[in-house]
């Protein structure tokens, strides 16, 4: 979550925040106005057209298209799997700014990236109701209004794992990868249940849905969930060299199967299950897929909205690109088909981690900027930058321009830099940059506000650096700090502080030694601060930094809640209690659970000021 009220940055009395981090308020304001240099940020009506994306005018053309990219990926012994992508297991004188304040949790007790964007999670409450997934096999119902959590009702989840939640009203959307709904398919599919909880003790399934693509994500809008999900590459029955085939036989054999293919083999396709039967379809046609002009890889990412009242209407676009990165705003949602990285394989808790994602290699990402309406997800622009994005937490949308933290590919040199891209017409396009960030280093957090960025990198030092957005035609950097190790997670509290979770290091080998929490003073952006710190024992993580979902912060009592892992054949989980004082920040740590389970973790705040410690075997209320 990110917000700030809108405001300017002053140079030369930044001792005043001049972009206050918040979140849960809307954008109000309007874009950012200047000189003739500057292109217009276009709000006219959108099209499904432009240089670099087209609709597919036909079945046969959109077949064409697969088929020459997929011969050109196909080898002697099948798919060509060693080009992919591979991800393991996020000022002039100028008005003085408002100041900072808290970013909380949303509404449904999970620490989401933005205001008003609600993302799945194994637990959600609405305050009085908790839902969590138990063992990746059943739903359970919780009352938690009284002294203690009470146990209602219950669901069997069958034919999923890692099965995960969304709570609008008194329904529950539970989404799930399913390897049995992606028959043809190399990597599993994704199963969707739409299940009634108005009766607790009953939960019912409304409707179900089974999709022969991968799940990439899903969010929440009111109450509107869309799903992204990827449909790889089919399992054609391809040949093998072997005694009697040599390489080239095998290799003009499976050019022969691709071209033999059929458009049925590269569409996405849903089975849907309610009151009325079973029935499979195509889940978009022909002239609801979008072709574009660049080589961005090989694959199809479709984009479905429903209500979950009436989840038997869907909206759904799809573009042929194999985009594993997604972020979403309160209004927008944009596809990156990111570049290999330079030096370094990041890896993050919300991209699939199933079949290998085909990306571009050419050293640039790809952007495809869609606009949200209800349930619809209509085209709206698309650009391309040089260098790569690491995850979403990279990607951010204010006033109309999309800001974007890149790392170091064959087209950059080696550092990382924040662009920032305005729309014209139907494209993205440039306006401003800010470059040599983390000379020889990675992007390891990223956190933005309305005219702030703040980005961690990091190779034996952690640079933490400032950025003014105010101006986005003309972004400065502003101010840095290099300290031992690196926060893989930052989080704005009251005042000008931040919490960052990460890790301790040694300034000399950069070799890590623990998990490390750390207090940051922005308040004069030239000059940033560690004000003070936390060390946790040798072999410990900060989960946070894998999964900001472990992460709350509960702005009434100033104290941060956030679980510690220790070990590596035999975890231990902990719940770090972070208390921000006058003085600092003073920690208590309270042993939870551990093994597996430990990732499944979660401290869920209640309106009433209460918080609820969800572990693998239990629910009870934390005692702080």
């Amino acid at each position: 979550m990110h917000q700030l009220a809108r405001s300017g940055l002053a140079v030369a009395a930044v001792g005043a925040l001049g972009a206050a981090f918040a979140a849960g308020v809307s954008f109000g304001s309007a874009g950012p106005t200047g000189d003739d240099r500057r292109p217009p940020i276009d709000g006219s009506e959108l099209r499904l057209v432009n240089a670099d994306l087209r609709p597919a005018a036909s079945c046969d053309e959109l077949l064409r298209w697969y088929v020459d990219h997929g011969v050109e990926r196909v080898t002697p012994y099948g798919w060509d799997y060693l080009r992919v992508y591979t991800m393991a297991g996020s000022v002039a004188d100028s008005p003085e700014a408002a100041q900072p304040a808290e970013a909380t949790s949303s509404d449904t007790g999970t620490n989401v990236q933005e205001a008003g964007v609600d993302e799945p999670d194994v637990v959600k409450t609405d305050g009085s109701l908790l839902v969590r997934v138990v063992d990746d096999s059943s739903l359970v119902v919780y009352d938690v209004t009284g002294a203690e959590p009470v146990k209602l009702g219950s669901l069997p989840l069958e034919g999923m794992f890692s099965p995960e939640l969304l709570l609008v009203g008194d329904r529950v959307v539970v989404i799930g990868r399913d390897p049995g709904a992606a028959p043809g398919r190399v990597a599993p599919g994704t199963r969707v249940l739409v299940v009634d909880v108005a009766d607790p003790s009953a939960p019912t399934v409304v409707r179900e849905s089974a999709y022969d693509s991968t799940l990439v994500t899903a969010r929440q809008h009111g109450d509107v969930v869309r799903l992204v999900v990827s449909t790889g590459l089919p399992d054609l029955d391809f040949a093998q060299p072997g005694f009697f085939r040599r390489e080239g036989t095998a290799l003009e054999k499976n050019q022969g199967v691709v071209r033999s293919s059929t458009i049925d083999d590269w569409l996405p396709h849903v089975t849907t299950t309610d009151s009325d039967g079973t029935e499979r379809e195509e889940l978009v046609g022909c002239d609801d897929v979008a072709i574009p002009s660049s080589d961005a890889g090989l694959g199809t990412v479709a984009v479905v909205g429903f209500d979950v009242h009436d989840p038997a209407t869907t909206d759904t676009t799809a573009v042929t690109t194999p985009s594993e990165t997604v972020y979403v705003s309160a209004e927008h949602l944009y596809l990156a088909s990111s570049a290999y990285r330079s030096g370094w394989q990041v890896c993050c808790w919300d991209v699939p981690q199933t079949e290998p994602q085909t990306v571009s290699d050419d050293g640039t990402t790809y952007l495809y900027g869609f606009d949200l309406d209800g349930t619809a997800t209509t085209y709206a622009a698309s650009g391309q930058v040089d260098g790569s994005i690491a995850n979403r937490w990279s990607l951010d949308e204010h006033d109309g321009v999309l800001r974007v933290a890149v790392g170091p590919t064959m087209r950059t040199g080696s550092f990382s830099s924040i662009v920032t891209l305005s729309q014209v017409g139907s494209d993205l396009v440039e306006a401003g940059r800010v470059d040599r960030l983390g000379v020889g280093e990675e992007i390891k957090s990223v956190r933005w506000f309305d005219d702030l960025a703040v980005v961690v990198t990091f190779r034996q030092t952690d640079p933490f650096y400032a950025i003014d957005l105010s101006d986005p035609f003309d972004p400065e950097l502003l101010g840095e700090l290099k300290i031992p190790g690196f926060s893989s997670y930052l989080h704005p509290i009251d005042g000008d502080l931040m919490i960052g979770m990460g890790s301790a290091a040694d300034p000399v080998t950069g070799v890590t030694s623990g998990a490390k929490a750390s207090l940051y003073d922005i308040s004069d952006l030239t000059a940033p601060r560690e004000v003070d710190t936390v060390s946790y024992p040798a072999g410990s993580t900060a989960q946070a930094g894998l999964d900001p979902r472990q992460f709350t912060w509960l702005p009434d009592r100033r104290t941060a809640l956030t679980v510690i892992s220790q070990g590596f054949g035999g975890v231990t989980g902990y719940v770090s209690v972070l208390r921000v004082g006058d003085e600092g920040v003073t920690n208590e740590l309270v042993e939870v659970e551990y093994g597996v389970e430990v990732a499944d973790v979660r401290i869920v705040p209640l309106p009433d000021g209460r918080v609820v410690l969800v572990t693998g075997d239990a629910v009870s209320f934390f005692d702080l």
